[in-house]
């Protein structure tokens, strides 16, 4: 089980520092807001696995909140990246 939890985490770390890279780079607001939405999942799923290895079920109300937080926040942030790029639109037009 060590060897499995161990690969677990090594996978999700290189995928949170590829996600982070393309939060960094970019180029547009989307991808940004992507990658925050990523990184959010990949840490939901750092501390199920670790609440699954430790059996800590106290951890599932952290994964919860997490989990509403970053969908919430990506669509958040959608909509407002959304309403910018309509805005531009509407001002180039004009």
């Amino acid at each position: 089980m060590s060897i499995v939890y161990d690969a677990a985490l090594a996978l999700l770390g290189a995928a949170f520092l590829l996600t982070a890279a393309r939060l960094v780079r970019g180029p547009s607001t989307f991808d940004r807001i992507m990658a925050l939405d990523v990184l959010a999942v990949l840490l939901v799923s750092g501390i199920a696995v670790h609440t699954a290895v430790h059996k800590e079920p106290a951890n599932a109300t952290i994964l919860v909140v997490i989990a509403l937080m970053g969908f919430v926040g990506s669509v958040s942030a959608a909509h407002l990246a959304a309403a910018r790029a309509e805005r531009r639109e509407r001002e180039e037009r004009a």
